[in-house]
């Protein structure tokens, strides 16, 4: 029956909506009229009672008129990974080794995957929109802007973004890049007045990934070519992803236009 549910949801919603908030949902129990569905955190509780409910009554009840009442219910998976890494890595020379593996045209680590990406209830959310991102490059969730403390994994999503867009889109130009290195190109191109073939570089780009991107504060040129480039390449449907250690707002010397 649920199935149902969500395959009518489908037909009227936009994909990106669907992977957010239906995904990991089902009925837990029906019983004397009230049907309890389960969801995987609070986030998707709250959207659906206050967003979605009216629509999930209807259709549910238009299957058994004795449907009265729905109640949702947060069930907890609790941290989870997708499927074992088909490889592993020597503890020794570590490091040497995963600079080998970086593909030198996106930047991209290959062992930075979403099948290895640990999910929990705190990071749901941004898994489900970046994995959607990444089968629609471009127009679902376009920018996407990730978020979060030191340490909670940003850095491995947007690679994995990147992976799963080469993957299933290899014809498309991706690159990968830390905000630093970003900046240090504009530098060198101002510095060699080679500042068009940068520009021209980076706007051919189909999907553009700045991590970090909280070190352009104060560098007024850099955030003026990467304004430029931002435009360019939404205006084009190019998708671009972003990362940070806090929100846009409560990053400083940020110009209001970024």
């Amino acid at each position: 029956m649920w199935q149902t549910v969500l395959a009518q949801i489908q037909l009227n919603i936009s994909q990106a909506n669907f992977s957010t908030w239906f995904k990991n949902t089902g009925i837990l129990s029906q019983k004397e009229g009230q049907v309890i569905v389960s969801v995987p955190n609070s986030f998707a509780k709250e959207w659906l009672e206050n967003k979605y409910n009216k629509i999930i009554f209807k259709l549910l009840h238009s299957l058994d008129e004795e449907i009265k009442e729905i109640k949702y219910t947060v069930v907890r998976q609790g941290l989870k990974v997708f499927k074992k890494p088909s490889f592993s890595y020597p503890e020794s020379d570590q490091l040497e080794f995963q600079e080998l593996k970086i593909d030198k045209d996106t930047n991209l680590n290959p062992r930075y995957t979403f099948e290895n990406f640990v999910v929990g209830p705190f990071n749901e959310l941004p898994q489900a929109a970046a994995w959607a991102s990444s089968k629609d490059p471009g127009l679902i969730y376009n920018p996407l802007f990730v978020y979060g403390g030191v340490g909670l994994g940003k850095t491995h999503l947007l690679q994995a973004i990147g992976n799963e867009i080469t993957k299933n889109f290899p014809e498309k130009k991706l690159k990968y890049i830390p905000s630093e290195k970003f900046t240090s190109g504009v530098v060198t191109a101002i510095k060699n007045h080679t500042m068009e073939s940068f520009k021209t570089k980076y706007r051919a780009i189909d999907v553009l990934i700045i991590d970090d991107v909280q070190f352009l504060a104060g560098k007024e040129k850099t955030q003026e070519e990467f304004f430029h480039t931002f435009n360019t390449l939404y205006e084009r449907n190019k998708q671009i992803v972003l990362s940070s250690d806090r929100p846009p707002k409560a990053i400083p010397a940020l110009t209001e236009r970024l």
